[in-house]
């Protein structure tokens, strides 16, 4: 049976998320590697995101990552390095988006800011299904339960917890 590839989308550290937020994005990344699926993030260069606490905390439980970095180098932020690492060729808020957006079955907004509406938006245009987390500031909150424009061809699904977050995931993927 193929894993599902869940793609973590949400804010950076220099949006300055508060700690509730984080918790969040870390219980959904420990849920996801106990469920046996892959979590897909963008593996950043300069700085700290909630997806990649989520993946920290995939990984500490035993869960497969996968990071995407901007340009052609393997580098991601801090001590932590993903299961797998693929380098884009594209810069961050340059195209990057595309490869980790695509590489995904299905993405689930934390907050966000431009950087994550940009993702949503491209899932919108790709037809892969976004779950939006309501309960924090951002784009994620702006966006549950409607449509990125008046084509109204995915719905944003919310979700106000972790346990929801993936349970909505495994549902509405079809592979």
């Amino acid at each position: 049976m193929k894993k599902i590839q869940i793609g973590i989308m949400g804010s950076a550290d220099d949006l300055k998320y508060e700690d509730d937020v984080a918790k969040f994005a870390k219980k959904l990344g420990k849920l996801i590697a106990k469920s046996g699926n892959i979590l897909v993030y963008g593996a950043e260069k300069e700085y700290s995101s909630l997806s990649t606490n989520a993946a920290i905390e995939a990984q500490k439980n035993g869960g497969i990552t996968v990071g995407i970095t901007g340009g052609k180098s393997k580098k991601t932020w801090g001590e932590f390095k993903p299961d797998i690492i693929i380098p884009s060729g594209l810069e961050i808020g340059g195209g990057r988006e595309f490869t980790l957006v695509l590489s995904c079955d299905v993405i689930i907004a934390i907050g966000g800011g431009s950087g994550t509406l940009t993702e949503m938006a491209i899932a919108y245009q790709s037809g892969i299904p976004i779950i939006t987390v309501s309960n924090f500031k951002g784009w994620a909150k702006k966006v549950s339960n409607t449509y990125i424009d008046d084509r109204k061809r995915l719905k944003c699904i919310e979700v106000t917890t972790p346990e929801e977050a993936l349970n909505t995931a495994i549902k509405i993927t079809k592979i």
